[in-house]
């Protein structure tokens, strides 16, 4: 699965720290991490303010996915997470919104069992703004990171969360083309279910792929231009705020302009 990824074991926290800063890419794989170093990593790295992110913590096998933010890695997730909080500012909703960033959660009911980070994540409020909450929306960005890792991240975050977590977004960036993928992610229940408990109904609910954009260099023009792909990407208030939008409210919807000016932004910091 970490094919070609650099790969540590873990030992010690110091250890793993000095593995940290030796690794020239984004993406670090650490073996054999019991839930007990977990914890003992995490408070450590909060204790020494260390700015790389426990991005996926798999308490059965003891694997632990770190990620390395670089400007490009951060630009991924914080460009579109800036474009949908502006929309918030502009229609006076952002009272109503709690960015929670990069806080780490453990899966709700298993304290010692598997956690993580998001990369840019919210929720509205005071509906998820408590402890225990989870946000609604979660953006989750790659460079290194495969799309396979970033999709097993989406089915990790609506079971986690027990489906608190209502939309995805999964951003990954392709150095051969410089080309960004969005994929937005929500779920659904499958149809025919038939009578079923509010619980039942939860379990049965499944990851749904709502949207995939591409925004593609243009090569031909100069200063470069984005050509993008499957429309605008647009995030529903309703599975966003946990209410049907009022007046004057309605879904966030970010412009096939506004994307190509987002990719031009990300690949400022990609170096040739």
């Amino acid at each position: 699965m970490y094919n070609n990824t650099p790969t540590v074991r873990f030992t010690n926290v110091e250890a793993l720290f000095q593995e940290i800063d030796r690794v020239s890419g984004d993406f670090l794989v650490v073996t054999d991490v019991s839930p007990q170093n977990f914890t003992e990593i995490s408070l450590e790295k909060e204790r020494k303010g260390r700015g790389f992110r426990l991005r996926r913590y798999h308490a059965d096998t003891g694997v632990l996915i770190i990620i390395i933010p670089t400007r490009l890695y951060e630009a991924l997730h914080v460009k579109i997470y800036e474009a949908f909080r502006d929309q918030l500012v502009r229609g006076n909703q952002e009272d109503s919104w709690e960015t929670i960033g990069a806080a780490t959660f453990r899966k709700q009911g298993h304290p010692n069992g598997d956690g993580g980070e998001g990369d840019s994540t919210g929720g509205p409020t005071p509906d998820r703004a408590g402890l225990e909450d989870r946000p609604t929306l979660v953006i989750e960005a790659g460079a290194s990171e495969p799309l396979s890792e970033l999709r097993r991240d989406m089915y990790w975050w609506f079971s986690a969360s027990n489906h608190q977590v209502k939309i995805i977004l999964l951003i990954k960036f392709e150095y051969a083309g410089r080309e960004i993928l969005i994929e937005k992610w929500e779920e659904e229940q499958p149809t025919r279910l038939g009578a079923t408990t509010t619980r039942q109904a939860a379990t049965a609910l499944k990851p749904v792929l709502r949207q995939s954009i591409t925004i593609a260099r243009n090569t031909a023009t100069n200063p470069a231009s984005y050509h993008v792909t499957g429309g605008v990407l647009v995030l529903s208030f309703r599975l966003l705020f946990l209410r049907n939008p009022g007046s004057h409210e309605g879904d966030f919807i970010i412009s096939t302009p506004k994307l190509g000016e987002f990719a031009g932004k990300v690949c400022n910091y990609v170096r040739d």
